[in-house]
């Protein structure tokens, strides 16, 4: 009996121990588990704060730039109507931001926005927003915004002919230079130009408009700017009377777009009616795309007082019924009426007779007895001044850095002198005291 007990109590022992052990090995292992738990949470909440970090560093600009490159190659794919969606949805999401930041990009915008609708042929609708834009850009101080806006307002104006609102438009916005690139500042001056070509009495300030144009052009590239510049530069530079340079139309990559209207410049130029009239019927198509032919159509008159300075200079005495005949006029009363203009005008120096129907040209003995010489130098004076008054207004402020280090250099010559003065002072004393 006694052996059976000890042998129970052993038993009893080793289950206790085994319990024991099994417990700790469950508390160690629930440990581990509830520790294994708490590291998946903590790698769960550093990953839920990557992605939230991912999301806060998404900025405006980023998103809009995308959207923009997304509406470029929808432009370029000739998506249209879908290009229109994209940039419906990219003004409407411009306008809930105001960052300075999202200047230059907001330029952007509003250009291609305009382009897709202008391509759409629906270019006419979109000009209250421009202007609703243009105030808001205002209001924001916005001013690489202000300068694309008020080129495409004067754009959207030209599509259709609208010069008289153009005009007003021009004169009532302040144009600023300082926050404009080049290509706006070129664009800008095109439109000025293009809107004062209307006006028979700014001929010569929309030719100066054209020529600041094509210097803001690039040299390189922008082809088809340039080109769109110099016609129109030819033509008014024909409506002012002058010829322009041979090398305008020998530019390389512009000789066959410049054809015509070198062929036009010859008739002006020699005034030949017979050869203005069939330039304009040959190329009447290109004209009417180009928008010149309205101004072409001027120069009939020109290359008919150039026809009768010829006459003039070459005969003494001619008929009426012989100028209408050279001069292509309906009537010997129209060439009358051609001819007494220019007398007028001060074109020719000839005398007309009426009975007898014909004209007498009148021989200049000295050329220094006419306002010819002083014509030519008052143009002469006005040039050097004004490359005077230009170079004046360039020197007349000093820039910043400039000025830095005018006051550096000063302030060191000033010490210079001092320490120059204290030295000699030191001297004399020295001299004095032996």
């Amino acid at each position: 009996m006694a052996a059976a007990k000890a042998e129970a109590d052993k038993a009893a022992a080793a289950a206790a121990k085994e319990s024991t052990v099994s417990s700790a090995t469950t508390v160690i292992d629930t440990t581990k588990k509830s520790g294994e738990k708490k590291e998946e949470k903590k790698e769960e909440k550093k990953e839920e704060k990557v992605v939230d970090n991912s999301i806060a560093e998404f900025y405006p600009e980023v998103e809009l730039f995308l959207s923009l490159l997304v509406l470029v190659w929808k432009m370029d794919t000739r998506q249209l109507p879908a290009a229109q969606v994209i940039a419906d949805a990219l003004l409407a999401r411009l306008e809930t931001f105001n960052r300075r930041t999202l200047d230059s990009l907001s330029a952007k915008v509003f250009f291609y926005y305009s382009r897709v609708y202008e391509l759409l042929g629906s270019f006419e609708t979109i000009r209250p927003k421009l202007f609703a834009l243009y105030r808001t850009a205002a209001l924001r101080h916005n001013n690489e915004g202000q300068v694309p806006l008020l080129n495409l307002l004067l754009r959207n104006y030209l599509a259709y002919n609208l010069y008289d609102q153009a005009s007003k438009l021009v004169s009532n916005v302040e144009f600023n230079e300082a926050h404009a690139a080049s290509n706006e500042i070129a664009r800008h001056y095109y439109y000025q130009g293009r809107i004062m070509s209307v006006d028979p009495e700014k001929y010569s300030q929309a030719y100066e408009y054209l020529q600041q144009a094509l210097r803001k052009a690039p040299s390189q590239g922008a082809r088809g700017f340039r080109v769109t510049v110099l016609k129109l530069s030819v033509i008014v530079q024909l409506l002012m009377g002058d010829v322009p340079e041979r090398s305008t139309f020998r530019q390389m990559g512009l000789i066959t777009p410049l054809t015509p209207y070198m062929q036009l410049t010859q008739a002006v130029r020699f005034g030949d009616l017979v050869a203005f009239q069939s330039c304009v019927h040959d190329h009447h198509a290109t004209f009417l795309k180009d928008k010149t032919l309205t101004l072409i159509q001027r120069l009939r008159n020109n290359v008919i007082k150039t026809g009768l300075r010829k006459i003039n200079l070459s005969y003494s005495r001619i008929s009426l019924k012989d100028i209408a005949q050279k001069l292509l006029l309906d009537s010997e009363e129209d060439a009358e009426f051609i001819v007494a203009k220019a007398i007028k005008e001060k074109i020719i120096d000839a005398t007309i007779h009426h009975e007898e129907k014909y004209v007498t040209s009148n021989e200049t003995i000295d050329v220094y007895s006419t306002k010819e010489p002083q014509e030519q130098f008052h143009l002469r004076t006005d040039f050097f001044l004004k490359i005077h008054r230009d170079a004046m207004k360039a020197m007349r402020y000093i820039p910043e850095a400039g000025r830095k280090k005018d006051d550096e250099d000063m302030k060191q010559k000033l010490k210079d002198e001092e320490d120059l003065a204290a030295a000699l002072a030191e001297e004399d004393d020295f001299d004095d005291f032996y």
